[in-house]
């Protein structure tokens, strides 16, 4: 019988919040029960708006973990994917209700957190993650992102998890342990030091964090908490929380460390290619397929209402902002508080190019019809898991 996971978790504050006498806002677990094993880790907002967020992130893992460990069949054997993401999102935000009442707040904004979890049972695991940080799969070939930090055009901005449609930026991944010796989990006060964007290279040294985990619970937390202070958290005096969390499978190869690369070249991303111009292109191609289908039923061709957002919308959704004292482009910066607030994202018929709601008659494509049909589950989800 295969051993069961070894967990590792820590939460660091950060010279920032040191020096401003500010508690730390990350927040890390790890639980097992059921046969289940689950790491999250979570990194509250900072900034005046989001006064409690370090409870967010408390609440979040705490949540997650739970209700993995007690309902991972369920989740893992779901096909329909926005039910998972919108029920699991839907647990968070119920359990951070109490903290509304038991603090006074106005909001769940106020307990704003990235978030990201890995589980696992057996051979099957359930990933998620919400923000900036990663989450990294060790395998004998060496380290390599499993989810990437979730950034605009800079690294200053980021999602939440108790943003209202959190539900469609939160990444759901299900897979399997093959060829994985660990899982590596950080919030952005260490991703940072260890992942280049520009080259989607995560550096060797999270692979050699994870193999700490082989010397058990205490004292891989006690060295691991020992290299962040001194290599992340002791790389600057404006340097952000940490926090690392370790899903280590015994009795799986490790990689060879004499042959992991330290570099690697640069990729060269066009920018001219988004879903925008990809909109654009495909509007004469919607009209078109329209007046076809719409002919098949002995009716006159629907207006499209375009495939593309109008032009006082921006191409993408504005992401909650962290002000920066200084670029965090080295090794002993790194990102300052997160401010600002999510903005509407473009009208989903204007992006999809989509028939009007039916009147009088009119035919609903199917994707349409199919789309309103999963809103309506996942409407109804959250209403009835309200009442409870």
């Amino acid at each position: 019988m295969a051993e069961l996971p070894v967990l590792v978790n820590v939460s660091l504050i950060g010279n920032k919040h040191i020096n401003r006498g500010t508690p730390c806002e990350d927040a890390s677990c790890t639980l097992s029960r059921n046969g289940v094993s689950v790491v999250c880790v979570a990194d509250g907002a900072g900034g005046s708006k989001y006064t409690h967020a370090r409870f967010g992130a408390r609440c979040a893992v705490d949540c997650i973990a739970n209700l993995l460990c007690d309902h991972f069949d369920a989740f893992y054997f779901e096909n329909r994917e926005s039910i998972s993401r919108s029920l699991l999102v839907t647990a968070v935000h119920s359990s951070m209700a109490d903290l509304l009442v038991e603090h006074e707040l106005d909001g769940l904004e106020r307990l704003s957190c990235t978030l990201l979890f890995v589980a696992v049972k057996g051979d099957l695991v359930l990933a998620g993650h919400i923000g900036d940080g990663m989450i990294c799969r060790v395998s004998s070939h060496g380290v390599s992102p499993l989810t990437l930090p979730a950034n605009g055009e800079n690294a200053s901005s980021t999602y939440f998890i108790t943003f209202p449609n959190a539900h469609e930026y939160l990444k759901f991944i299900r897979t399997t342990t093959d060829e994985t010796h660990a899982f590596v989990l950080m919030t952005d006060g260490v991703e940072e030091m260890v992942y280049d964007s520009s080259t989607q290279l995560v550096r060797p040294v999270v692979a050699r964090l994870a193999e700490l985990a082989s010397k058990g619970k205490e004292q891989a937390e006690e060295e691991l908490a020992s290299t962040i202070k001194e290599f992340v958290i002791g790389a600057g005096q404006n340097t952000d929380d940490a926090s690392v969390g370790i899903l280590y499978l015994p009795q799986t190869e490790a990689p060879d460390f004499g042959k992991m690369k330290d570099s690697k070249e640069k990729f060269e991303r066009n920018h001219d290619d988004t879903i925008r111009a990809v909109q654009m292109e495909w509007v004469p191609k919607v009209k078109h397929a329209q007046e076809i289908l719409s002919g098949l039923n002995g009716q006159k061709p629907q207006q499209s209402t375009g495939a593309a957002p109008s032009e006082d919308e921006p191409e993408e959704p504005v992401k909650n902002v962290k002000e920066e004292t200084k670029p965090a482009t080295s090794g002993d910066e790194v990102k300052e508080d997160k401010v600002d607030s999510e903005a509407k994202t473009a009208d989903k018929g204007e992006e999809t190019g989509s028939a009007a709601v039916p009147s009088g008659g009119k035919m609903v494509p199917l994707w349409a019809f199919l789309l309103m049909s999963g809103a309506f589950v996942c409407m109804a989800i959250a209403w009835i898991i309200s009442l409870i």
